[in-house]
């Protein structure tokens, strides 16, 4: 019993929203929480104590008046206790926040800073995914951690994913690129699901400061970020060594490095306690032991097996439409879809070239690094380009005549509102599906023609 009370005391401890919002006043991320924000209607001296206490704890400092003023026009101070203040939580583990004292003021350039001029005002990127909430402002006393822990977010995100796999496929490695996204579809299909099941909110703010507000209405464990910021650079790691020609040491630091930032940005970020983060890198890691060693047999039946086109398309249909039944709509769920939808895409283009004697895939066993000259770094951008217009073409065509289609054979669904029409598992699971797996078939079997037909 007294093992499982400190286990339980070591969940709750790294569950904590305070050991975020402490680790945020670390990095210089403060909140711009009033009074009435961090400590709701209390009256009682109980509860103007715990107020007090939320006050520090929220990066160290708490909303003010400035005296001699009307009240329509009083301006903001931020101020905070002198000294430190000692406090400790529910389980008896104490913690420790020194004070600082901030202040919002109008720089020469009609920036805001703050009193010592070290700190800008800031806000979320994106609105909510669901609600459209645009988050609150927060000060930003490190801009090189700030600008840091954003790209770090942003390998997590969908922009990323649609130019690096891509880019892999296009200019690197066939195999390697649709091997990953095998991998990459399972270990978040599989991190989705277990939040739905799970149920568990995002860290409260305040204390927590929400740098990031687009994923904020999801639910919290396990961080799905965290488990693609495992899977996909480990399992790059795991299948270009010894494939590719590099030092194995450079290798694992660059997989480490990307992991550890991707991870550590969403407790900067405010979207994961501690928990989820280690909870996520963790079940990463499980599926990783169990589906790396089959990825060669997995690979050999998708491109040979006659049944392969009904497997690749008909499972991720039937493992979305599972997904969408766990839980109320949100976007995670269209998120969801279009993940096994892409992959799909990308596995039935490879069996179709297989078929058809059309090979992607480097022939030597060993490959070495290209040496980087002007001319291949042209090659590479025309690539790009090329290849992300017919993209974006294709999804754009395509969500044309999905959603057009879906709407006149559900018209009572759909009414004259698409996006609310989209809340339906009936038009969005099919919209999703269709215009991403063909999406993800152009990836590698029209974009990689086209780049034949004009010699690229």
């Amino acid at each position: 019993m007294e093992k499982q009370s400190r286990l339980r005391g070591l969940f709750d401890y790294l569950q904590d929203p305070y050991l975020v919002a402490r680790f945020q006043h670390f990095c210089g991320i403060r909140g711009t929480f009033s009074p009435a924000e961090e400590c709701g209607t209390s009256t009682s001296s109980g509860d103007s104590r715990e107020c007090d206490r939320k006050r520090v704890l929220n990066n160290g400092t708490s909303l003010h008046h400035e005296s001699g003023e009307s009240e329509a026009g009083k301006a903001g101070v931020f101020e905070a206790g002198e000294g430190e203040t000692h406090t400790s939580d529910s389980q008896g583990l104490h913690k420790r926040v020194t004070a600082s004292n901030v202040s919002v003021n109008q720089g020469e350039d009609g920036e805001k800073l703050t009193q010592n001029g070290a700190a800008s005002l800031g806000k979320p990127l994106r609105k909510n995914s669901l609600t459209g909430d645009a988050g609150q402002e927060f000060l930003i006393e490190n801009r090189f951690l700030f600008y840091l822990f954003t790209f770090g977010t942003e390998l997590g995100n969908e922009l990323f994913y649609l130019i690096f796999f891509p880019f892999v496929m296009w200019n690197v490695d066939a195999l390697v690129g649709r091997r990953i996204i095998m991998v990459w579809a399972w270990v978040m299909y599989l991190g989705q699901c277990t939040k739905d099941l799970l149920g568990w909110s995002r860290p409260a703010s305040p204390p927590v400061v929400k740098v990031e507000m687009f994923y904020n209405s999801e639910y919290s464990m396990p961080s799905t970020h965290a488990m693609s910021g495992t899977a996909i650079p480990f399992a790059l790691f795991y299948m270009t060594h010894g494939r590719w020609e590099y030092p194995f040491a450079v290798g694992f630091s660059v997989a480490l490095s990307w992991c550890v930032l991707v991870c550590v940005s969403r407790i900067y970020m405010g979207m994961h306690s501690v928990l989820d983060v280690l909870a996520g890198v963790l079940y990463s890691s499980l599926i990783l032991l169990v589906f790396l060693p089959a990825l060669d047999l997995t690979d050999l039946v998708v491109l040979h097996s006659s049944w392969a086109p009904l497997v690749v398309l008909g499972l991720p249909f039937v493992l979305a439409l599972l997904c969408f039944r766990l839980d109320a709509w949100s976007t995670s769920r269209g998120d969801t879809a279009q993940i096994l939808a892409s992959g799909a895409g990308i596995t039935l283009a490879s069996h179709v070239n297989a078929r058809l004697g059309i090979s992607r895939d480097p022939l030597s066993a060993s490959l070495a690094l290209p040496n980087i000259t002007a001319w291949l770094l042209l090659v590479v951008l025309l690539r790009m380009l090329i290849g992300v217009a017919v993209l974006v073409l294709t999804r754009a065509v395509m969500k044309a005549l999905t959603l057009s289609s879906l709407c006149r054979v559900f018209p009572s669904t759909a009414g004259g509102d698409v996006r609310q029409a989209r809340q339906h598992m009936h038009i969005e699971l099919p919209y999703r599906y269709i215009v991403y797996s063909t999406v993800g078939f152009n990836v590698l079997f029209l974009v990689p023609l086209l780049f034949s037909y004009v010699q690229l």
